[in-house]
């Protein structure tokens, strides 16, 4: 069969063919395993540190390893280096999934160095699959975790003394700072996640994200990190998707979910997040162009891609073959 189309097409038209299939975005990731996708610039050196365990079969604790890696460094937007609530006082998001539906998140946890290793421990040692709190921090401590100092980090302080000057919460985003990698964003994109997805080398697939949330936020905002769902969704049967950006509007239409059902029907992960973008807009109007959302996806076959609302938006993805960065289409160019 085979055959028989290729000697039906002239050489033109076979041309064009393997050309639009080599450069397509929807054609980044063929179907290789183990492959690993990790929101930002940031990215890169999350999927590396992720990788040697991904590579052995072990999808989760690679997640694991790669949340943990960026919750050790000191930026606006992950760990106890994060922008603070306008309290002044670090509170953490971050949920896990696997492919056979085992979810485990935590939610507005402070001093605790590690949330994404809380939030495994939630699905692993819990009939829970959500700890938010005061009792998040409980069960972090009976876990072995220890508290630490509640202090703000250099940059996050001088983010909130800033802050302090007008007190003026305003999420909307500063369109030029989306073109700066994500550690120079500091508090003018200041509702980023580091979001991962991965299909382990025994074709087994997994998730996580892990986030200080947005910053200056009311006391007690939760976005959509720990929500399964939202920004987080992962089923070995259809594929795996997860979002960064404002979480308000990616709970609205159950985003990462959303874009799992797409690909589930059908839909490429190009396609599936697009779509998902696309319901966001269309749900919130002219507010959109002052927002942005990112998904991220991988199919059940390890093909991927992203979209997001804004230009701007990157992920880094890392196969046997590849480790690269890319910036995602978007709805607004």
């Amino acid at each position: 069969m085979v055959l028989f189309v290729l000697l039906a097409m002239n050489r033109k038209s076979f041309i064009q063919l393997a050309l639009l299939s080599a450069f397509s975005p929807i054609a980044h990731g063929r179907g290789q395993t183990p492959v690993i996708i990790s929101t930002w610039d940031e990215g890169q050196k999350v999927n590396r540190a992720a990788w040697p365990l991904l590579c052995h079969g072990k999808g989760l604790d690679a997640i694991e390893e790669g949340g943990r890696w960026i919750e050790n460094q000191i930026n606006c937007c992950v760990g106890l280096g994060g922008n603070p609530d306008r309290e002044g006082i670090v509170t953490l998001d971050a949920a896990v999934m696997t492919g056979d539906l085992q979810i485990g998140s935590v939610a507005a946890v402070e001093r605790i160095k590690h949330p994404i290793t809380l939030a495994r421990q939630v699905m692993e040692y819990t009939p829970h699959v959500l700890l938010v709190g005061q009792g998040a921090q409980l069960f972090a401590i009976e876990k072995g975790h220890t508290l630490e100092p509640q202090e703000l980090s250099p940059d996050a302080a001088k983010q909130y003394q800033a802050w302090l000057k007008e007190k003026r919460y305003n999420p909307q985003i500063n369109v030029e700072k989306l073109q700066m990698p994500l550690k120079t964003q500091g508090g003018h994109f200041n509702h980023d996640t580091m979001a991962i997805i991965a299909i382990d080398s025994n074709n087994r697939m997994s998730g996580g994200v892990t986030t200080s949330g947005m910053g200056f936020k009311m006391r007690g905002r939760v976005g959509d990190s720990p929500i399964i769902g939202a920004g987080l969704y992962v089923d070995d049967q259809a594929g795996a998707a997860t979002s960064s950006g404002m979480g308000e509007e990616v709970i609205r239409v159950c985003g990462s979910h959303t874009v799992v059902e797409f690909m589930r029907h059908g839909k490429s992960p190009q396609q599936a997040c697009k779509a998902t973008v696309e319901r966001i807009v269309r749900a919130i109007g002219s507010r959109a162009k002052d927002l942005q959302v990112g998904f991220i996806a991988i199919n059940n076959k390890g093909r991927y891609g992203a979209f997001a609302i804004q230009p701007g938006f990157t992920y880094a993805v890392k196969t046997t073959s590849s480790d690269q960065i890319f910036e995602s289409d978007s709805w607004f160019t």
